[in-house]
């Protein structure tokens, strides 16, 4: 979509039981709790120590192809590392959280499959309401509020996820954003969503698209490497 500005129709395929497998291991906790067994491991666990893995979960539009998908698989195995992996950080007195943050242009989630038409609606529905937040925004939010905000005790729900998708998950957002869905194909996406929005932060992310920038001036990488070494 794009590469070309076009509403693109697929058909996938089921994953197989290798695809599932490999999903896990690659978005899974599997990373995640080696690192923190090496930090532990190596006597270099601060007391007071926090770690948090980022996590989606979304509406029941997109459940379908999200959590009931071969991601969510991916999802809820980062989820049980949490609580693994806040059992061992307990002895520090810190611990590992699972964050469940709204949906967002991210390198990856942009590539995600049927994602996307549901992110242009919601881009554009959650800004029409000023509620809207980039990545930035929601992390902020997050220490914020939720980390760093001075509670005995951090605030998770009943699965001991943090929660910053609350605006996202907005009944009144998400009736507008299913009604926009409804009506969303590949005559009017850019119309009816937020495509221009949706674009310009996937340029942003990849450091194109800045106003005080020109892209089509010389770049002296001689001069900028000897920078660096100074």
């Amino acid at each position: 979509m794009l590469e070309n500005d076009e509403w693109i129709n697929a058909t996938l395929l089921a994953a197989t039981e290798q695809e599932i497998d490999d999903t896990i291991k690659v978005m899974g906790g599997d990373d995640w709790e080696s690192w923190i067994d090496t930090l532990i491991n190596s006597e270099s666990i601060a007391q007071g120590c926090q770690t948090i893995a980022f996590s989606y979960v979304g509406p029941e539009v997109t459940h379908p192809i999200y959590l009931d998908g071969t991601l969510g698989r991916a999802k809820i195995d980062l989820h049980q590392t949490s609580h693994s992996l806040n059992l061992k950080l307990a002895n520090f007195d810190g611990g590992a959280y699972a964050t469940v943050c709204k949906a967002l242009v991210t390198k990856a989630s942009v590539f995600i499959p049927g994602l996307t038409p549901y992110m242009l609606a919601l881009y554009r529905v959650m800004k029409e309401h000023g509620t809207h937040e980039g990545c930035i925004e929601q992390m902020y939010r997050l220490f914020s509020q939720k980390l760093c905000a001075g509670h005995k005790v951090v605030p998770v729900d009943a699965e001991r996820l943090i929660r910053i998708d609350d605006l996202e998950l907005d009944p009144k957002t998400q009736d507008q954003v299913s009604e926009v869905l409804a009506q969303l194909n590949e005559h009017n996406f850019k119309e009816l969503g937020d495509y221009a929005g949706f674009k310009q932060e996937f340029l942003q992310l990849n450091g194109f698209g800045f106003e005080n920038v020109n892209y089509s001036a010389d770049v002296d990488v001689v001069s900028i490497y000897q920078s660096s070494e100074d």
